[in-house]
């Protein structure tokens, strides 16, 4: 099913490039130009802006040039975020190569990052108007607040499910809520079909995230680009991790003494971690998880007829779960 819903939706990622091409055109600096297209033009799917154009069709929307350049606002964002993190994390690597932040300076990442931000804002209010601009902000703040409720809990064992869902839904979900229900509303839809479509991006953001944390612990990294064991050897609290620690004293009293460890001795004892987190049900339990936010989601979409624009839908929803990078 993989390769039939990537080939499906080829056409359309091909589609979006184009768009994205002419309208970095508008960029005058060569430095600058280059930066951004290292960052863009990088193997991504283009899910967050194929989902704005999925569901402006599925709510009877026409395939016009205004609706593929509003679509872009998504892309723009999240590559804006995924500079900034790289930054932040003084990161090695992003899909297979060298960071951006490791062929240029921290200046020039951050900058270029800025650059698509305020490029995505003028997107949005240009061409989906103060309504789809309201959304794009509120998702935007969201990830941001996001990041701090995050780095004030920093290798707290102490996490919750709750708050590990609190995150998630400003770190990931917002932005895909958001690109689902911003194609809704220049469709012309009902309020509540932009409902359905919003909890439809917010959980396949959800689950997407949740499917992240999984192919950390289990991951090929020949198909994701980093090496497995990274979330651990940072202290990250992700859900499989959560899970296991609260399934008994023993479990969780391991696990704590690994965490409490410097970096270094973190990642010698991810496998014995992992051996932990698997006999504590950590990772089938997330897998369960991840696919009742889908089952949630598609759920929702019933209130749109049959046919080939929610089965695309559908098919995107089965890939996140069943992706291996």
């Amino acid at each position: 099913m993989k390769q039939s819903i990537l080939t499906n939706i080829q056409p359309e990622t091909e589609k979006i490039d184009q768009f994205m091409r002419r309208d970095l055109e508008v960029i005058d600096d060569p430095l600058l130009a280059e930066v951004i297209s290292y960052a863009i033009f990088n193997g991504g799917k283009r899910i967050r802006p194929l989902l704005t154009v999925l569901a402006a069709r599925l709510c009877g929307g026409e395939a016009l040039d205004d609706l593929y350049r509003l679509a872009l606002t998504f892309e723009y964002l999240h590559a804006a975020s995924l500079l900034h993190d790289d930054v932040i994390d003084h990161a090695e690597q992003r899909r297979g190569r060298r960071a951006a932040n490791k062929v240029w300076t921290n200046t020039h990442v951050i900058l270029a990052g800025d650059f698509l931000h305020s490029r995505a804002m003028w997107l949005a209010g240009t061409l989906g108007g103060e309504r789809c601009l309201d959304k794009v902000c509120q998702a935007a703040s969201a990830m941001v607040e996001a990041e701090f409720l995050q780095l004030r809990n920093v290798q707290n064992m102490e996490i919750s499910e709750e708050h590990y869902f609190q995150v998630l839904k400003g770190k990931t979900a917002a932005l895909i809520a958001a690109a689902c229900e911003t194609g809704a509303i220049l469709a012309g839809s009902t309020p509540k079909m932009q409902d359905a479509l919003a909890l439809f991006g917010a959980n396949l953001g959800l689950s997407f995230q949740i499917i992240d944390d999984l192919l950390d612990y289990h991951g090929d990294p020949a198909r994701t680009g980093k090496a497995v064991g990274n979330d651990f050897q940072e202290g990250k609290m992700t859900l499989p991790l959560i899970y296991a620690m609260r399934q008994s004293s023993g479990t969780r009293q391991a696990l704590s003494v690994f965490l409490q460890d410097e970096p270094a001795g973190r990642r010698g004892s991810f496998a014995k971690a992992r051996d932990l987190i698997e006999a504590a049900g950590g990772f089938s339990y997330a897998r369960q998880r991840a696919a009742g936010l889908i089952d949630e989601a598609m759920h929702g979409l019933n209130i749109f007829p049959a046919g080939p624009g929610r089965d695309l839908l559908g098919a995107l929803a089965g890939y996140v779960l069943e992706r291996d990078k």
